[in-house]
């Protein structure tokens, strides 16, 4: 490895792009897209629904696979480098944000997620909002996101007991390269035969409602969380007020802010310091470098962190199409 890759420079540590270990989750809904469209090296034959790029969970922390760092949790070397990768001594605990990849070979769970407010009225969870990135759909894909107007919790509860609670919740056919944002709050699930990247605050508090009445694979139903869902669900909140974006700034609200970037091949972009970055490369392949440090390669299906003090430029090598998220 080439010492350049971190090593103090001008006085200050040298930073470089991040890259992580992915965190597998066997999903009864997913399959092996995720190897088929971008190479992940996934259990062959397992349900993998989700792959998480980048995490900060008590339980799931990503691990730092490139460079002097490898090996470390962003975790660990947040603490040890706080300036230099996030720009700020007091930068919130945990990393703010949590970013997957999703396989949806089936439908998903009717589920909700809660706020703040919430959370702290009934003394459990964490709070979560959302977004999903499209990145591909078979013909007729759709999602489930918010409900009917006028839906009332009375009659979200008594659909519960009948078991057509998906007659109730807004269902929106979906293509490629559309984001949908899900505050908390918003009760969802994901249609069969989409691939999309998921970015969110960091909570797995996930309370399912309803799920289409389907068992495990040893024939058992899978948990419900009703009570909780019923107190999360924000009822009296139109579909329509749930926005979905194509261009541009995809995503800006108090958590995260989400812009879609588009280069064509042979272009180069640069990399100021001073804010840090998360990018997600959706297609095309490429490499980020700078003087101080070895090139670190992308290629579709990666998400790469950018310290706050690096400096450096984005060389694309194929049409390239991929997202940039901050906090």
């Amino acid at each position: 490895m080439d010492r350049r890759t971190f090593q103090s420079y001008n006085g200050r540590v040298s930073m470089y792009p991040l890259k992580f270990e992915p965190i597998f989750k066997p999903r009864i809904w997913g399959g092996q897209k995720l190897r088929e469209v971008f190479g992940k090296d996934i259990p062959p034959f397992e349900k993998i629904g989700e792959s998480w790029e980048l995490a900060d969970l008590p339980n799931d922390k990503s691990v730092i696979a490139n460079g002097e760092l490898a090996g470390q949790t962003l975790a660990a070397a947040i603490e040890a480098h706080p300036k230099e990768i996030v720009g700020d001594e007091d930068f919130p605990r945990p990393f703010p944000l949590l970013i997957k990849l999703l396989d949806a070979q089936e439908v998903l769970s009717v589920q909700v997620h809660p706020d703040p407010e919430t959370c702290e009225r009934m003394g459990q969870g964490e709070p979560k909002t959302e977004c999903w990135y499209i990145i591909s759909a078979e013909p007729g894909a759709m999602i489930y996101k918010g409900l009917k107007d006028g839906v009332t919790r009375e009659q979200f509860a008594s659909a519960i007991t009948k078991g057509n609670v998906a007659e109730l919740l807004a269902k929106v056919n979906v293509t490629a390269g559309e984001c949908h944002f899900l505050p908390a709050g918003t009760a969802h699930s994901i249609g069969a035969g989409l691939l999309i990247a998921e970015i969110q605050t960091p909570s797995d508090t996930t309370y399912r409602v309803f799920d289409f009445n389907r068992v495990d694979d040893t024939g058992k139903p899978r948990q419900l969380h009703i009570e909780q869902a019923l107190e999360s669900i924000h009822f009296g909140v139109s579909a329509d007020a749930l926005p979905v974006t194509t261009i541009g700034r995809l995503v800006d609200n108090e958590y995260f802010k989400i812009d879609k970037g588009h280069q064509s091949e042979r272009c180069e972009v640069l990399l100021s310091a001073g804010e840090l970055r998360v990018l997600v490369f959706l297609s095309g392949s490429g490499a980020i470098l700078a003087a101080a440090a070895d090139p670190v390669e992308f290629r579709a299906g990666d998400c790469i962190l950018i310290p706050a003090a690096y400096e450096g430029a984005i060389r694309f090598a194929d049409d390239t199409q991929y997202l940039t998220v901050t906090v």
